[in-house]
Formats: structure tokens, C-alpha cells, sequence
């Protein structure tokens, strides 16, 4: 189907470390559609991570196939990856993983520098993501200068800078008190609703999940179903 953007098949990741194996994925097979929210739960070791992380192209496939976007990720070298992942897909981090010595403005202008796009046009970019995320007022602040939830929003502002058509977040409320994690996962929601941009997204909160529009479950690296979500 033209509307899958995630597809996996089979899909394994084992990590072997002298004497330590451990099977992070096995036999997982999903299909994501353009536009949905999609939610991945799971407990702590359940392999949610390891498969956000195969997604993006940020770690490496042990067996199966996985293609996101069209594109067969084992097929790809790292320079194709680094390319394909700046241009298609926005990554939102727990640890919101801002540069201290930028500022907003700069820290969400940095997945731009590899464009070719002009200084000016880069900061116009950057300018407009923060004001969709309500951070327009908040350009010139520094990290240490925000509270979490509004870092948090930075780092949103850095995953959408590029329009990508993927949002992969990994455990965006962990870090937030429960004001900010609603302002956060609404975002997410607006996101989704209004500008279709497909999320996937890792929680292991129930209240997160809600405002997803589908839940797959996983446990000890196997896939055990899903759900429909009702949004919040």
C-alpha cells in the first residue's frame, strides 16, 4: 500500500558482547501508516527503544527487513542514511539533547547547516518552528534559561525545523512534570492532526499513550499486539 511508512518483516536485533547475548527484537513485523499516531509500550528491556532506534536508521538491523519511506534501510550506506534521516525524519530525545552554548534559535537551526540552504533562510526556518511551538518570544534564551518543558519544546522545534515527514520521539514527558508533559504530547497531537506528520512515538505511561491513535505492545523483544487509542 502507497500509505505505509513503516514496514518491518521479520524484523531482529541481537547485541553480542563477549560472553553476553541478548535477543533486543525478534521476529517483529508492523505496519505504520502515513498520518497515524502511532504509541510503542512496553516494560524497561522490552526492545521499544531498539526498535525507534531501527527506525530512524540510528543503530543497525540483525536480520529481516525493515523499510521506512520507501526506502530499504539495509540497502542504504551511512552517508545515504545520514542524508535520507536529516531530510525525512525529526528525532525527539528524553534528554531533549540541546547544545548548552546555543541558544534556541541555534539549536534548532543546527539539522539545517547541512542543507543548502542560506543563513538567513536557516534562521527564518528556525524562527517559525519555535513560534509554532509557542517559543516565538524565546529565541535568544539559552538552555539553562528554559524550563524543561519549554527545552523540551526546543527540541520539538529542532525535530520539525527540516518539515520532515516522520516524528519519532523516544519517552518525550519522561523528563517533565505533568503540565508540561500535556503541553508536549498536545503539541505531538497537533502535529499529527493538523499538519499530518505520521508519530511514533516510546512511552511506558498510559496517560502518554492515550493520545495516540493506535498502541503496539512489546515484551522481552516480541511483539504482542495492538490497540486503538482514544485521543485525549
Amino acid at each position: 500500500m502507497d500509505d505505509i511508512v513503516i514496514q518491518t518483516r521479520d524484523l531482529q536485533k541481537e547485541f553480542v558482547r563477549d560472553e553476553f547475548h541478548v535477543i533486543a527484537l525478534k521476529d517483529v513485523n508492523i505496519e505504520i501508516h502515513r498520518g497515524e499516531f502511532v504509541a510503542l509500550m512496553g516494560p524497561s528491556g522490552s526492545g521499544k527503544s531498539t526498535l525507534l532506534h531501527l527506525i530512524a536508521a540510528m543503530d543497525t538491523v540483525t536480520g529481516g527487513e525493515i523499510t521506512v519511506l520507501g526506502e530499504n534501510l539495509r540497502k542504504l550506506s551511512d552517508r545515504q542514511i545520514a542524508h535520507w534521516r536529516n531530510e525525512h525524519v525529526g528525532f525527539i530525545f528524553q534528554q531533549f539533547n540541546l547544545i548548552p552554548v546555543l541558544n534556541a534559535i541555534e539549536n534548532v537551526e543546527l539539522p539545517l547547516k547541512i542543507t543548502n540552504l542560506k543563513k538567513q533562510d536557516r534562521i527564518d526556518h528556525a524562527r517559525t518552528a519555535l513560534e509554532l511551538v509557542g517559543l516565538g518570544d524565546r529565541l535568544t534564551h539559552y538552555p539553562r534559561q528554559l524550563s524543561g518543558g519549554q527545552e523540551q519544546r526546543v527540541a520539538i522545534a529542532r525535530a520539525i525545523v527540516t518539515d520532515p515527514a516522520l516524528i519519532l520521539a523516544d519517552e518525550p514527558t519522561g523528563n517533565l512534570d505533568a503540565a508540561s508533559a500535556d503541553e508536549a504530547l498536545t503539541l505531538l497531537s497537533r502535529l499529527n492532526k493538523e499538519f499530518g506528520k505520521t508519530v511514533v512515538m516510546v512511552t511506558h505511561d498510559p496517560h502518554a499513550a492515550r493520545f495516540a491513535s493506535k498502541i503496539y505492545h512489546l515484551e522481552k523483544g516480541e511483539l504482542l499486539g495492538q490497540e486503538a487509542a482514544a485521543a485525549d
